[in-house]
């Protein structure tokens, strides 16, 4: 009886925190809230003990299963809701497969990083190789050894999933920096090659977000509703590997490796086709295949420059995950990402019809990429999609002194910075969504954030605290203290400022305090919409604009704040993802801990030591004529934002009297806007799953992208995550996730073997099927208007200031 009386109880706390926790939660099950709402507060339903009880047999089912494992049916699929605490991840196997594959993958990132085309190897690519890399490994001995009390082997024995590959890839953002600090082009600081000044930098970017990611656990980790939906990804494909027994799927009996060497083989073999041999399959703006020379039908269908208003626009998966991966996202996401971009397209179609701020003049969604000429000695560097008033590329070089510097009376006999249409409505969106986070973030979860605070005070354990059940499995190991994280903080930060103080950046190590003090404001928010709905709010618009304003006329100095607001804020979502990964998979906390630390030491090492053999080794590094191509696109286009930014200052565009000052009202609108929803959606049971700043980030689509990169995605997201999963759940669970993992590693491994069996070498196919979608003005970005006879659009020298 007293039994039966607990279990009552318990039933009915579940119910209660159904209700508390997850009424504006997208991801929970409406039937299930919806239930629960009725049986705590519907008078009439209480009045009718059969339905009641009806409901209550069901509702109980779900509280069990909400006990013994997670809430959401996509957690359940590929995460286990037991753990095997026997099972190391700390082995001598995973010690030198991760620094093999951490080397490797910063070795190859950061030296083909300043390469046209690039070449980019991903953690999905580690995760496959590491395998075959793994059961090589358990041929060899058993024999134990000891040291320093520490017992371990050459071969501990099977294989087990308990490793992690999803830390160590990416290139430390400050060497973007050192780059214009050092090449002759641009800045000239020889200085910039000091070994020292340039890991302090880098090893300090990359453990502030560390620091932080440890900090926010509570917010970002332990709670159930952070789902990280890329981790389930990566943790079915792990599965995958390791799985020893397969279900039955719907009467599909395939197990998961085989489903997973199927899908990989096919689109290794497919995309050979979109990428290289049939180009037009990638872009099919067969449209404009009508009239290539139609300015206007170029300009809406239009898939190159154009706005990609095009029911069939493409047959690459690698187009269809260009922002949305439909079989990863939550449908709701998937579905708002899209409205955003739908509501936003009218806008961008009337600023180049009605030609306000002279848009008419220009491409209507530009996405021609800077060049840079060398003429006699001297440079040219045109701005990544910004013209100036004849219609052309604007050339920094005649608004900047020989010493980089802005200068005022060459600016005034030049011309004002113009955007494209496309290119204003983005900066507009991106004002607004910043906002916009912050507000919906008080309004929708502001009990999970003050949630978070208190439980870091509260003397309660994490499990009483957060119940959901991977806490609890996480319980039986040694937990890493708040205080460990925020020594490394403290140490990074300390790092950066001496890095940025001690050497002559001509930059006030504040810099890096101002950057942090961004990331720590938007973080939480920011990192909470992306655990929930997988869309990232990225810091980089407001990173730049605040850095132009607090240090204008100082390059440096913006770049260094927005690599310590941006792009520390970006590491920590990365390491956080990387942390509910590791809760997901039952790794001990401090193991995580040491591997992230030791993974991100070997990658930095790495890839400035290949830094510095590119600056020294490399003839002709960063020229438009270095014979290996190694001619840094990526590195131009972070100068020219620097001198946009940092020398050009945002005061002449988006301040008192500049062409787009009327933009910063979209501030005052992302701030406003989400608060009729949220009443409307308290009203309106319509409304639950729209989700504004992902709506508002949907508007992000453009420039140089278009709705051709994320229309595609929404059918066949509709397809896998509502059809499927509410006809076949069985299948779905089983191989929904494998699916596009495997399609994703097909596509980075097949797009290395492409790149050095035929584009390394320059081998090309002068075909209709490659030429044909980039001819005429989808191609060139042809202007609606010509440009008037007195040679300039807007005001002409000397009329502006």
């Amino acid at each position: 009886m007293n039994a039966n009386h607990h279990q009552a109880e318990e039933i009915d706390e579940t119910i209660h925190r159904i209700v508390e926790e997850h009424s504006d939660d997208p991801n929970f099950p409406p039937g299930v809230l919806a239930a629960a709402n009725r049986y705590l507060f519907d008078e009439e339903l209480k009045q009718n003990p059969t339905e009641l009880q009806h409901i209550y047999d069901e509702l109980k089912v779900e509280a069990a299963l909400i006990l013994i494992n997670s809430p959401y049916a996509e957690v359940r699929a590929v995460v286990d809701n037991h753990d095997d605490t026997n099972v190391s991840g700390a082995t001598f196997r995973t010690f030198v497969i991760g620094t093999i594959f951490v080397g490797a993958g910063g070795f190859i990132n950061q030296f083909f990083s300043i390469r046209y085309p690039t070449i980019t190897v991903y953690p999905n690519c580690a995760q496959v190789l590491a395998f075959p890399a793994a059961k090589l490994m358990e041929l060899l001995p058993k024999k134990q050894f000891h040291t320093f009390g520490y017992t371990w082997s050459l071969n501990p024995g099977k294989f087990n999933p308990k490793i992690m590959s999803n830390v160590g890839f990416n290139t430390p953002y400050t060497n973007n920096i050192i780059w214009v600090q050092y090449l002759p082009l641009y800045f000239n600081s020889p200085w910039a090659t000091n070994f020292g000044y340039q890991i302090m930098v880098a090893l300090s970017t990359n453990f502030i977000g560390y620091g932080l990611a440890g900090l926010t656990r509570r917010f970002l980790v332990y709670p159930a509703h952070a789902i990280w939906p890329t981790n389930l990804a990566m943790i079915a494909l792990n599965k995958a590997f390791h799985a020893e027994k397969e279900t039955v799927a719907n009467g599909w009996k395939v197990s998961k490796m085989r489903w997973f060497l199927y899908c990989f083989c096919g689109m290794f073999v497919y995309f050979w086709f979109p990428d290289f041999i049939f180009q037009a399959l990638s872009y099919f703006n067969w449209m404009t295949w009508i009239a290539p020379n139609n300015i206007h039908l170029a300009a809406i269908t239009g898939s190159v420059t154009g706005l990609g208003f095009n029911p069939i626009p493409t047959f690459d998966w690698n187009q269809f995950i260009v922002f949305i991966d439909p079989l990863i996202y939550p449908f709701f996401s998937t579905f708002n990402y899209f409205i955003g971009a739908l509501v936003t397209f009218p806008i961008i179609v009337a600023l180049w019809y009605s030609n306000t701020w002279n848009t008419g003049y220009l491409p209507i969604n530009s996405n021609v990429r800077f060049n840079v000429v060398l003429s006699s000695g001297h440079f040219k560097i045109y701005l990544q999609r910004v013209f100036d008033n004849t219609g052309n590329f604007y050339n920094v070089s005649n608004a900047v002194g020989s010493n980089t510097l802005f200068d005022q009376t060459l600016y005034e006999n030049y011309s004002p910075a113009y955007l494209a249409a496309g290119n204003i409505l983005l900066y507009g969106v991106f004002f607004a969504v910043y906002t916009a986070t912050l507000t919906h973030a008080f309004l929708y979860h502001r009990r999970e954030i003050a949630h978070g605070f208190k439980s870091i005070f509260s003397r309660k354990k994490t499990s009483d605290i957060h119940k959901d059940v991977h806490v609890r499995l996480m319980m039986a190991y040694k937990e890493v203290p708040e205080w460990q994280y925020l020594v490394v903080l403290v140490a990074a930060i300390a790092l950066g400022a001496a890095g940025v103080g001690v050497y002559p950046t001509e930059t006030s190590p504040a810099v890096v305090l101002y950057g942090v003090f961004l990331a720590a404001i938007f973080v939480i928010p920011v990192g909470i919409i992306l655990a929930i709905t997988n869309v990232q709010i990225t810091l980089n618009v407001l990173a730049e604009l605040f850095g132009g304003l607090w240090f204008p006329g100082n390059a440096v100095a913006m770049n260094y704040f927005k690599s310590y607001g941006y792009v520390t804020t970006a590491h920590t979502l990365n390491f956080a993802q990387d942390l509910k990964l590791a809760h997901y998979m039952h790794i001990p906390p401090v193991h995580t801990f040491w591997a992230q630390i030791y993974a991100t030491i070997v990658s930095s090492f790495v890839c400035i030591a290949i830094l510095n053999f590119q600056m020294t080794k490399i003839v002709g590094v960063c020229t438009a004529d270095q014979v290996d191509h190694f001619t840094c696109p990526g590195i131009n286009t972070f100068f020219t934002a620097s001198v946009l930014w940092g020398t050009l200052g945002p005061k002449r565009m988006f301040g008192a009297g500049g062409i787009y000052n009327s933009l910063l009202y979209c501030f005052l609108i992302g701030a406003v806007i989400p608060i009729p929803f949220y009443l409307l959606r308290k009203r309106f049971k319509s409304f639950e799953y729209v989700h504004l700043p992902v709506i508002i980030a949907g508007g992000l689509s453009w420039a140089p992208y278009n709705m051709a990169n994320l229309w595609p995605a929404v059918p066949v997201a509709w397809v896998f995550n509502v059809y499927i999963k509410k006809r076949y759940i069985a299948w779905w669970s089983k191989y929904n996730y494998i699916t596009t993992t495997a399609f994703s590693a097909a596509i980075a491994i097949c797009a290395v073997v492409i790149f050095f069996a035929v584009q390394w070498p320059n081998v090309t196919i002068n075909w209709v099927g490659n030429t044909r979608p980039f001819d005429g003005c989808d191609a060139a970005g042809c202007p609606r208007l010509p440009i008037p006879d007195k040679g300039f659009f807007g005001p002409g020298p000397g009329e502006f200031h």
